[in-house]
């Protein structure tokens, strides 16, 4: 039975008496300590007399999913702007009251990150699998942010934060990397604009090139993501003009001297050197500067002639058509949430900084 079905099945059983819990949840947040001591231990007498332990406990489990869930009419995670026209600091301080005295089941947040339904994620915790914010945790009924603990399971990143979307978009040729191209040439928002969430590109890719491009709304992953100093490689196949040798491979990772700076390749190796005077190159490399791959190849005498992007870190492109989008799989995410959170722990509070600020003029321009 799926993590779904469990909990539609328990809500079916348990009736009125959830709705009953949720609601006295609710108005624990505004009791005092006195009230709220009162209040739970009348509670539980009168919930003692009539319920059996197991009764209870899953009570207990599914009124808290009421209170985490729903706040006001809004879900859980969608908190108001101060700059937003409809921001009511009123409602967020009792959500944030909310969240600081209950917060989510750690095994209910497994289950909604899709790592596994919520008894399997209660026996992974047990076996001290899971990790929240360093600490092995053991104890299924341990409440987290969602926002802002972060939660590993055998060492994996899981993205508890259900608000952030991740988007693999094969761009085709003549697509501009921008949400709103100031001369009116097409451009990306013909995909953002199919996703209520505000998503927007990490890193870009000229129009005349093709390949994998990322849209999310998480801003602290795309930095990451796009920034040279964090590494993150991107590979890249070209058909070049000439029959490229061996030997023009191993220039362009020894490095090349161009107009704005020394640069070489990361990893290149020849594919194909065809008979009609063409080669097929695969070349990776993590630096964002503008029309690299391309400035490169033109160093070695190899002009591109086609050029698309197959892997972005340890995505990768696939069977994915020109001008198709899919999600993310949740191993993907963890995959990219890891090196994220990874990044941030190796990186200087004041190295992280410099990157923020050369970041915008990475941005700026297509990185291949």
């Amino acid at each position: 039975m799926t993590f779904a079905d469990h909990n539609g099945t328990d809500d079916e059983t348990a009736g009125r008496a959830d709705t009953h819990q949720a609601d006295a949840a609710y108005a624990d947040a505004e009791q005092t300590s006195a009230e709220r001591a009162d209040a739970e231990q009348t509670h539980a007498g009168q919930t003692d007399a009539g319920q059996t332990d197991a009764e209870r406990g899953d009570a207990r489990d599914y009124a808290d999913v009421e209170v985490d869930v729903e706040l006001d009419g809004s879900s859980f995670g969608e908190y108001y702007d101060e700059d937003d026209e409809e921001y009511d600091a009123e409602a967020a301080e009792r959500k944030a009251a909310i969240v600081e005295h209950t917060g989510v089941r750690l095994q209910k947040v497994m289950a909604s990150s899709g790592v596994a339904s919520r008894r399997v994620s209660e026996d992974m915790i047990a076996a001290g699998r899971v990790r929240v914010n360093g600490e092995v945790v053991r104890e299924p009924g341990r409440r987290v942010d969602p926002e802002k603990d972060e939660i590993l399971v055998d060492g994996t990143a899981v993205q508890a934060d259900t608000s952030k979307r991740y988007i693999m978009l094969n761009k085709p040729v003549g697509i501009y990397s921008s949400l709103r191209d100031e001369r009116g040439r097409p451009d990306l928002s013909r995909y953002t604009d199919e996703f209520e969430e505000r998503l927007f590109n990490v890193g870009r890719l000229d129009a005349e090139t093709s390949g994998l491009l990322i849209l999310t709304n998480d801003g602290d992953m795309a930095h990451v993501l796009a920034h040279p100093s964090f590494g993150v490689t991107k590979m890249y196949i070209a058909k070049v003009e000439g029959r490229m040798t061996p030997q023009t491979i191993a220039r362009l990772t020894k490095g090349l001297d161009l107009e704005d700076g020394f640069i070489a390749a990361d990893k290149a190796r020849l594919l194909d050197a065809s008979a009609d005077g063409t080669s097929l190159v695969e070349v990776t490399l993590h630096s964002g500067r503008n029309r690299i791959v391309r400035r490169m190849l033109d160093e070695v005498g190899h002009p591109v002639i086609d050029l698309v992007r197959r892997r972005f870190g340890p995505l990768h492109l696939g069977t994915l058509a020109p001008g198709q989008m899919r999600d993310l799989t949740k191993v993907e995410m963890s995959e990219l949430l890891t090196i994220s959170r990874q990044a941030a722990k190796d990186t200087p509070a004041g190295d992280a900084a410099d990157a923020n600020t050369d970041d915008a003029n990475t941005d700026a321009s297509a990185d291949e």
